[in-house]
């Protein structure tokens, strides 16, 4: 069977990405060690600014611009209760997105971020405006504790529709580093059940309370996780029947921008729960894209930590936070633009006329 104009770029983004470059990165390490400071001394900031180096093949990294995408979808699966909020606070949120309102608005205007939101596939309508991408693959997934969220062509649409985003915003305005969010009624329920699907963990185990269910509604989203996966045996090696059976349109468009951020050289900044299981998705398409996914911080889900795990990703932060939106990786963009400029802006010994150690390793005072 002939490959479909979507699975055709899937396929040739993936062939595009490249293992990050050791030169770079070395070179990023070596220069940490003439700053004008104990070496380690900055801890993971150090290593962090290393690793940038090698994804943008870069030895000194500037990140002066920073994108973060938010997209929005809905979810069949919201009609079983899962979420302490009806559905159409999806649109109403995407609106709130538009208008500067939330709190990923307000956390992207510190890091220095533009956000695009995307309307990949909310049930209520959205506004024809500039700011919004509206892709509107589908009026929300179906029930995955009944059946497939999506047809196989759609799962492949999406992510090929999240490809070609980054690739447009590239072109464009230029990227240097992104961040991914997202938004919609149900998603922690699709996303638990995509983490349980690839890590083998049990559906309590990974299953939280999203949006601060009460113990009945609790219940009544493991049952959902667990139909989900009896009902759907998803594949866990293969990402678009990872989509198709239990995943979000959403998730797959988050996906896409993990694979061309891959293919383009761009750190990719993980979010939370929903964010994690998007990246589990696009590993699952190409193991080597992993390389690029930087973990912004540990949200408050008991899921986002197993999918860290299975990631092999340690997070920046751990503030206990759980809403979404991209608002951990906007404050993660800010700490790798902070661990790039120390890179590139401080001193050496040598141009400060500061006299470095002659000890192999500095003791602490």
């Amino acid at each position: 069977m002939s490959e479909t104009p979507h699975e055709d770029l899937i396929a040739r983004t993936v062939a595009a990405i490249q293992p990050p470059d050791a030169a770079a990165a070395a070179s990023a390490a070596a220069r940490q060690d003439t700053l004008t400071k104990p070496p380690g001394s900055l801890g993971r900031l150090e290593d962090l600014a290393v690793r940038i180096a090698g994804i943008t093949r870069t030895p000194r990294p500037r990140l002066e611009r920073r994108l973060i995408i938010v997209a929005a979808g809905d979810h069949g699966v919201a009609t079983r209760g899962v979420s302490a909020y009806p559905q159409e606070v999806t649109g109403q949120m995407v609106a709130n997105f538009l208008h500067g309102g939330a709190a990923i608005s307000v956390l992207a205007a510190h890091a220095g971020a533009r956000v695009r939101v995307v309307d990949a596939g909310v049930i209520a309508e959205t506004p024809e405006v500039p700011a919004l991408l509206r892709l509107r693959l589908g009026a929300g997934t179906a029930d995955i504790a009944e059946g497939p969220a999506m047809s196989h062509e759609a799962a492949a649409a999406a992510v090929a529709a999240g490809i070609a985003l980054l690739q447009s915003e590239r072109a464009e305005g230029g990227v240097d580093i992104v961040g991914l969010g997202e938004m919609g009624i149900g998603n922690s329920t699709s996303a638990a059940a995509i983490i349980a699907a690839v890590t083998g963990r049990p559906p309590r185990a990974v299953t939280g309370r999203g949006t601060g269910v009460d113990d009945v509604r609790f219940e009544q989203k493991i049952r959902a996780v667990e139909q989900a996966l009896e009902v759907n045996r998803p594949d866990s090696t293969d990402g678009l029947d990872l989509l198709r059976t239990v995943g979000g349109y959403e998730v797959g468009v988050l996906a896409g921008v993990y694979l061309a951020a891959a293919a383009e050289g761009i750190p990719a900044v993980v979010d939370g729960l929903i964010s994690g299981a998007a990246a589990l998705v696009a590993v699952a398409l190409a193991p080597q894209a992993r390389d690029a996914l930087i973990a912004s911080h540990r949200s408050a889900e008991p899921g986002h930590s197993t999918a860290l795990e299975h990631l092999r990703l340690e997070p920046m932060l751990d503030l206990g936070m759980r809403l979404g939106e991209g608002s951990g990786a906007a404050l993660g963009i800010s700490l790798c633009v902070a661990a790039c400029r120390v890179l590139d802006e401080m001193a050496t010994f040598d141009e400060a006329g500061v006299s470095d150690s002659d000890d192999a390793v500095e003791p602490e005072s």
